[in-house]
């Protein structure tokens, strides 16, 4: 029985309440729900993943989203790009972004931007993860 509570409780965590997923060329590498939301990783952008695709999915505890925007500011929460979405037919879907188009945003002075997410569910945003463009590494948590 604890077991099956267990299931029915993770099950509604992922699927039915809020939270992200961050994707590098389709391979999760930041996902958050519930409590861990306010918790802000850290992902590491390199030259060699210039060709690679940004993907963020948003989960509005089952819901539609609307007027998706995905925006990156610089450390003085200037916004240096912007990325609208059409409406989503369905609750969870994917918002792609070209790694080169961040990449293209750093300077020897700007290597670390904060990427937002907002819509009419979240007109606020919410922080999702600091960008850190690194010249020394290849794309990692």
């Amino acid at each position: 029985m604890l077991v099956a509570m267990a299931a029915t409780f993770l099950s509604f965590t992922n699927s039915g309440g809020e939270g992200f997923e961050i994707y590098l060329n389709n391979k999760v590498v930041i996902q958050q729900f519930g409590p861990k939301l306010d918790a802000t990783q850290r992902l590491k952008l390199n030259p060699h993943s210039a060709n690679d695709l940004l993907t963020i999915k948003y989960h509005h505890c089952g819901r539609v989203g609307k007027n998706r925007v995905i925006t990156i500011k610089d450390l003085q929460n200037k916004t240096v790009k912007e990325w609208r979405f059409a409406d989503a037919a369905t609750p969870v879907a994917a918002m792609n972004c070209n790694v080169k188009d961040i990449l293209n945003l750093g300077t020897k002075k700007d290597t670390e931007f904060k990427l937002y997410y907002a819509s009419s569910e979240l007109p606020g945003g919410r922080l999702l993860t600091t960008l850190v463009i690194d010249n020394n590494v290849y794309a990692s948590k």
